[in-house]
């Protein structure tokens, strides 16, 4: 047997530029490098034998020096598909240097072929499959394949993640996970395939043990809970929160969090509560068209049969502000869709809104069905996911049903509208005068809010110093809550930093689709074949 020692370099891919959520210029603002921290890396490094040593190197905000790779005897990475090109190009660098290569995560257990030239690939979820691993490389194994069948993992039996091996202060927030899955069955969507329609919960005592540990590691501030749905199991989430709301009280408020949910949270308002009490602030919500048969069609019928409007109204009530989803190009969209998505936008008053081209990821119903149908198409394989950012700068990767160029036309039209400065800035506007901030606390150690009050001179600097309608709208929109509603003066300050990301970023995602549109117009738009075409080539040829 090889010795039970072993040094491990943990690399965690860079994101691709183009993404909705690579918002590095809102991260300036607050002093840090990245958005989020890498939570998968940080588990299974907690997963493998202690007298292991291990090093991060997140690519988001740091280079990978040649030190680490020399002090290596093996290489872990790997992501998601907007960190494709970066984790083929950690493969390629390694091999370069004769060090053995572990991928995992999700785009690698969905799309496997992709990652080939990997030494080892580990598919699925870690805690099922690392003892295999870490007990065929202590007996020698240089190469192999790890797979653990998806959605059946007791999670109660994951690890505390490894927290100390993050450095802070790069990051605006830091992840926690309390369940895996979601009950819903959206055609689209890859978390049910991934992760399975049941959602299975850690025990309270484990949640607690994670945030006792960030806390002893002196973070403080957002933490975010990284479930797909966090109100998959409302029962355990219920009898969750008043454990959480009793020890971030008696730690006097060190974190607040945010979180994914589906829209139906509205329809609970003691849940509502109780997140708002146990210091939830924020909720990202699919609500992807505000059209019901598209929303029957791609099977998200939880969105139907309500006033969407009044849904986020109630959250915001609740003390919630919610961030959406928005997708295009849907089989069901009958004409154009942009002047509905742009009201539903306005008439629920969200700001941030992720609007995005849809997408069929690997294997989803989607991309099944399109698949049967002869629609999907192929990408160049010698470049896979090289131009992806996310659905905002990538999408329609099939035939469309209704012309490529209207859909093309109605997302151009959208993301003009609502993120023009009049129109964020109202949403701002009115989000700050609906939401309920009785409940809200965070206390911050004194050297934590004077970085805070750095952060917020530097929005203010950045905002005052921009030109025309950015400037007037900023000094409108913080006079309107300081004489509205003070208490959510934090959470205003928040959307309207995004905005220092948002503007730019739709703007530049503007500028590319125009000039899709332009190609299409000139004939110049490739074609890539679909695949049925290329199988009937291959069977004639």
């Amino acid at each position: 047997m090889h010795s039970e020692r072993c040094r491990v370099l943990m690399v965690y891919p860079r994101f691709n530029a183009g993404s909705f959520w690579n918002y590095k210029a809102t991260c300036e603002l607050a002093g840090a490098l990245h958005p989020a921290a890498p939570l998968g890396l940080i588990t299974v490094a907690a997963l493998l034998p202690a007298a292991w040593e291990i090093r991060l190197v997140d690519l988001n905000t740091e280079e990978l020096a040649e030190e680490n790779l020399g002090w290596a005897d093996l290489v872990m990475t790997g992501g998601m598909l907007p960190q494709q090109e970066g984790t083929l190009a950690i493969i390629e660098r390694c091999r370069m240097h004769r060090k053995p290569v572990v991928v995992g995560g999700p785009d690698a257990t969905s799309t496997p072929h992709v990652y080939a030239a990997a030494d080892f690939l580990v598919l699925g979820e870690a805690e099922e499959i690392m003892a295999s691993f870490v007990s065929a490389w202590q007996s020698g194994a240089r190469t192999g394949v790890f797979k653990s069948e998806m959605g059946k993992t007791d999670v109660t039996r994951s690890p505390t993640p490894r927290f100390d091996l993050l450095k802070f202060e790069r990051y605006l927030h830091v992840g926690i996970q309390f369940s895996r899955g979601c009950p819903f069955n959206c055609e689209f969507c890859d978390i049910i395939e991934l992760y399975g329609r049941v959602p299975r919960t850690k025990t309270n005592a484990q949640v607690l043990t994670e945030l006792e540990l960030l806390h002893a590691l002196g973070y403080r501030g957002h933490v975010d809970f990284v479930d797909d749905n966090l109100i998959g199991n409302k029962k355990a989430l219920k009898q969750f929160l008043p454990d959480l709301k009793r020890w971030i009280t008696e730690k006097d408020f060190p974190f607040e969090f945010s979180t994914e949910a589906s829209i139906n949270l509205a329809d609970d308002s003691a849940l509502m509560q109780a997140m708002s009490e146990a210091n939830f602030f924020t909720i990202f919500v699919g609500i992807e068209s505000p059209d019901s048969d598209t929303l029957i069609s791609m099977q998200k019928k939880q969105n139907t049969r309500r006033s969407l409007q009044e849904s986020v109204h109630r959250i915001y009530r609740a003390g919630l502000f919610v961030n959406a989803g928005f997708i295009l190009g849907f089989d069901s969209e009958k004409g154009s869709v942009a002047r509905d998505m742009i009201a539903c936008i306005e008439d629920t008053a969200i700001p941030v809104c992720m609007v995005g081209l849809l997408y069929a990821l690997p294997n989803t119903q989607l991309t099944r069905r399109l698949e049967r149908e002869g629609r999907l198409q192929i990408p160049d394989d010698t470049a896979p996911a090289r131009q992806f950012g996310d659905q905002c700068t990538a999408g329609l990767n099939f035939e469309t049903s209704r012309p490529r160029r209207a859909i093309l036309a109605d997302y151009k039209a959208v993301l003009e509208a609502v993120y023009a400065p009049g129109a964020f800035f109202s949403r701002v506007r009115r989000v700050g005068r609906m939401l309920d901030c009785t409940n809200r606390r965070l206390e911050l150690p004194k050297s934590m809010e004077w970085q805070e009050l750095k952060s917020s001179w530097r929005l203010l600097w950045r905002l005052s110093t921009m030109t025309g309608d950015v400037r007037r709208e900023f000094w409108k929109t913080l006079v309107d809550c300081l004489a509205h509603n003070r208490r959510a003066l934090p959470y205003v300050m928040m959307m309207v930093a995004l905005y220092v990301h948002l503007g730019p970023f739709s703007r530049q995602v503007i500028g590319q689709v125009q000039q899709q549109i332009t190609d299409i117009d000139k004939g110049r738009h490739p074609q890539i074949p679909a695949k049925q075409r290329v199988l009937e080539v291959m069977a004639t040829g």
